[in-house]
């Protein structure tokens, strides 16, 4: 069964599916009607908006599944290569949409209609408070493609105001200003394609097994050092795995320990780090005899 997180994550990308919809079908309807092609290129980005949140979904539900026989590390990285997935997704939304653009700017066409700008307005307020509410699910899960898709949201809230803008120019200004809404299309191409560039890396680098944020680190170290019977840290790798950490960790304990209470100092650290807060899903301890050099020990001579 799926963690209450992992449950709040798949209700949220549920959530982004149905809403998506029901504005791709507003949007593109509109525009059509009230020729406007930057109102039928937001509706695109919707569209494309309803797969991202679907492959998110789906990222998540397999992430939140256990290890099993064939996945003894569990099924995390499904999380990650979805956050790829939806940032590809992005990607190819700004070239689509670029496309149409530049064509209708080519091509003389007739401006948009005044009743484009109310229903942009609702798109704009609605879309911005689903990524507002997708991002802080995301942040309290730690999920990259979670992050992503209220990266879309955002995205499609920014297309919306570009349009708005630039059927608002193409209204007041009149003849010769048709193609406004359609330059307004291909600046938000611009925005959507630096955020997927930007989410694309985020998710690449987990993919392949990017070391986690230097404070995490930093805090890690702090926590196992802190450990009773811990003499000091000497190595620290993490690397993200779908919702969580996993990590290896060496201390140093005393050498003249015995294998029986290094053990005991080694699980300590273990169920300290899990426990932490940190997300750590899995911590590797190996035990280091610590280095201690007698005050009249003699210097090295280089």
């Amino acid at each position: 069964m799926a963690s209450p997180n992992v449950v709040s994550g798949l209700r949220a990308s549920l959530l982004g599916v149905a809403v998506n919809a029901a504005l791709a079908i507003i949007k593109i309807a509109t525009g059509v009607a009230g020729s406007s092609y930057a109102l039928i290129a937001d509706g695109i980005e919707s569209s494309a908006d309803i797969l991202s949140s679907a492959i998110v979904w789906s990222g998540l539900r397999i992430a939140g599944e256990p290890p099993d026989r064939t996945h003894p590390y569990g099924h995390g990285k499904a999380e990650s290569l979805a956050g790829v997935a939806v940032a590809l997704a992005l990607l190819g939304a700004a070239a689509l949409i670029a496309v149409q653009a530049v064509h209708h700017i080519i091509t003389p066409h007739t401006a948009p209609k005044w009743f484009t700008l109310p229903v942009l307005f609702v798109v704009i307020v609605t879309k911005e408070i689903l990524s507002r509410r997708v991002r802080r699910i995301a942040c309290d899960l730690g999920s990259n493609a979670l992050l992503g898709d209220a990266g879309h949201h955002r995205a499609d809230a920014l297309t919306s105001i570009a349009a708005f803008i630039g059927i608002s120019i193409a209204l007041v200004g009149g003849n010769g200003y048709e193609s406004a809404d359609d330059w307004a299309a291909l600046f938000a191409c611009a925005v959507i394609a630096y955020n997927g560039i930007h989410l694309l890396g985020v998710a690449l680098h987990d993919v392949m097994d990017g070391a986690v944020a230097g404070e995490t680190q930093q805090r890690i170290r702090s926590i196992a050092a802190a450990v009773e019977g811990v003499n000091g840290v000497e190595k620290c790798r993490v690397r993200r795995s779908g919702l969580g950490l996993m990590m290896d960790i060496h201390v140093e304990v005393d050498g003249a320990m015995t294998v029986t209470e290094s053990h005991r100092i080694a699980h300590l650290v273990r169920d300290t780090l899990t426990a932490s807060g940190l997300g750590i899903l899995d911590v590797v301890v190996h035990i280091e005899p610590a280095q201690s050099v007698p005050s009249d020990y003699p210097p090295t001579i280089s």
